[in-house]
């Protein structure tokens, strides 16, 4: 493979504009994730009253010293039911990928220092796409949990859908997928539960609480009086009950506790041997491409200049580059994980969508993990394109995604609009992982376009009405239309709605797609042991 040159001047005015843009959108979507930080840090003081760790506190007592943790949907639910202006959003759940004892795990504590960890119909959302990463990618679950539930003023969004939750758990277990959780505090009614599919679960004297019923419900309900303890403390559940195997004696008892129950599993030693990767750097400075992507989202880049910043030795074989270069195919490496790339320098083409299916199909037999950088306006339009198969071929092409059995993994680094998002992979055909830089956007149609199509139709409708067009309407309708579908394709609105696990400084992006190529490999390497029912508690 060839190294690629590249156009860009650091030094130009243009570039330093792009970057200023670029630095703006990173602390817009920064400046909320401190909020959340923030307002959690303000319970400090009541954690320690209580002789409590906070959640953030607990996962990095949990992680190994060193290593990385990938956080996940950190934003699902921004501004969404009660969340207000941001600084509830996570949807009461920390998630991530990270690594215990030296076993890469998916990480989620309920985020008890806001609203008590309840849990929103983003939360729920949030949970289950959780819960498909850990099973794709065969990752063992450490549950930090202390939650108040579902939130009761959206129980109706959530009963029916939260027995996906425990179905999935159940389902993990059988699969051959560990699950441990660590009750720092309440589970009650549905949310015990989630500890008991866990298959080893420790409790915090003094501290948890597990029960069906609470007090005041079991004395509405029966008129049994009865004390937190009797009904769902630790020591009734480790000593009577047998619900957990194991008592803490506090907070972080009870992590020390979970790590060695992972170290004494041969998660690790039950995978093959395999090669140690090595690379090289890429030829050029991963912080040019803050300056890369112009802060006009309407003028043309070549994808390539990002493929230069973040392949080893900036090097990349271009895949028919001749027959169609809308489409941007070829092979490069990512610390040393071969990688097939697919990429947009405009509208997907009929010759785009045959070159792109050809391509996928061919990584697919030869079984290298496919990566998408979306930035399209979507399929070509127009009667020359329709003539050429604009349909068929973007039918292919989509077959090619939908069926590659390799894993995918996409980052909206700019534009991903109508059908375009679908053949790029977008969160409906179920990429491994999905990311976004926060310049991005997600849309039906661009919203000047949206808003010319609705002043069209309305005109059209009232014509044949026989009703003379009022201009001031129209403009109106426009107006409104583009605003709206403006406010919807955001990177952060996106982002709250789980499209995408999570925004991204593009600065990080060989430094992510180099983590999750590494667990999809892992987990393609990994042969788990499945049983019928998953591990009860008999």
């Amino acid at each position: 493979m060839e190294p690629l040159t590249t156009s860009v001047n650091p030094q130009s005015d243009e570039f330093r504009a792009n970057v200023d843009a670029m630095e703006t959108h990173i602390r817009t979507f920064r400046d909320v994730e401190q909020k959340v930080l923030d307002l959690a840090e303000a319970a400090r003081e009541k954690f320690n009253g209580r002789g409590k760790l906070l959640p953030r506190d607990r996962i990095n007592r949990l992680l190994d010293r060193g290593t990385p943790f990938l956080e996940l949907c950190s934003l699902a639910g921004y501004k969404m039911h009660d969340d207000k202006d941001g600084s509830m959003a996570g949807g009461g759940i920390i998630a991530g990928i990270g690594t215990v004892s030296g076993i890469r795990c998916l990480i989620v504590a309920s985020n008890s220092a806001i609203k008590g960890g309840t849990i929103s119909p983003a939360g729920l959302d949030k949970t289950l796409r959780l819960q498909q990463i850990a099973k794709e990618n065969k990752l063992p679950i450490v549950s930090l949990s202390e939650s108040g539930g579902a939130n009761l003023n959206y129980a109706t969004d959530i009963f029916v859908q939260g027995a996906r939750g425990f179905a999935n758990q159940a389902r993990l277990s059988a699969a051959g997928i560990p699950q441990v959780t660590v009750v720092h505090g309440n589970a009650t009614a549905g949310g015990a539960y989630q500890p008991g599919l866990s298959d080893y679960v420790i409790t915090v004297r003094g501290k948890a609480k597990m029960f069906l019923a609470g007090p005041p419900l079991l004395k509405a309900a029966t008129g049994e009086i009865a004390s937190d303890e009797e009904l769902g403390g630790a020591e009734m559940h480790a000593q009577v009950a047998g619900t957990a195997e194991y008592l803490a004696e506090d907070d972080a008892d009870g992590i020390r506790i979970a790590r060695n129950v992972m170290s004494a599993l041969p998660w690790n030693e039950q995978l093959p041997i395999q090669r140690n990767l090595t690379w090289d750097e890429p030829l050029y400075p991963i912080e040019e491409l803050l300056g890369v992507i112009p802060s006009d989202a309407k003028k043309p880049y070549d994808v390539r200049e990002i493929l230069a910043r973040i392949a080893d030795g900036s090097r990349f074989m271009d895949f028919k580059h001749e027959f169609d270069d809308q489409t941007v195919c070829g092979t490069i490496r990512i610390e040393g994980h071969a990688v097939g790339i697919i990429g947009n320098n405009g509208p997907i083409t009929p010759a785009g969508s045959a070159k792109a299916a050809q391509f996928i199909q061919l990584c697919d037999q030869a079984g290298t993990p496919l990566l998408f950088l979306h930035n399209t306006t979507g399929f070509m339009v127009g009667t020359h394109s329709e003539q050429n198969g604009i349909i068929k071929h973007g039918s292919k092409m989509l077959q090619a995604v939908a069926n590659a059995q390799v894993p995918k993994v996409a980052i909206v680094v700019g534009g991903s609009y109508g059908a375009g998002n679908y053949a790029m992979c977008g969160r409906g055909l179920d990429p491994r992982f999905i990311f976004a830089w926060p310049n991005s956007r997600t849309a039906v149609m661009g919203p000047a376009q949206a808003g010319k199509v609705m002043r069209i139709v309305a005109e059209e409708k009232q014509r044949k009405s026989g009703i003379e067009p009022d201009p001031k309407t129209l403009e109106f309708l426009e107006q409104a239309t583009a605003k709206k579908l403006e406010e919807g394709s955001t990177a952060l609105y996106g982002t709250a709605r789980l499209w995408d696990d999570g925004l991204i400084d593009p600065r990080d992006t060989r430094r992510i797609l180099s983590l999750v190529l590494s667990v999809c490999r892992e987990a393609e390497a990994r042969q788990l042991r499945p049983n019928s029912f998953g591990v009860a508690r008999l």
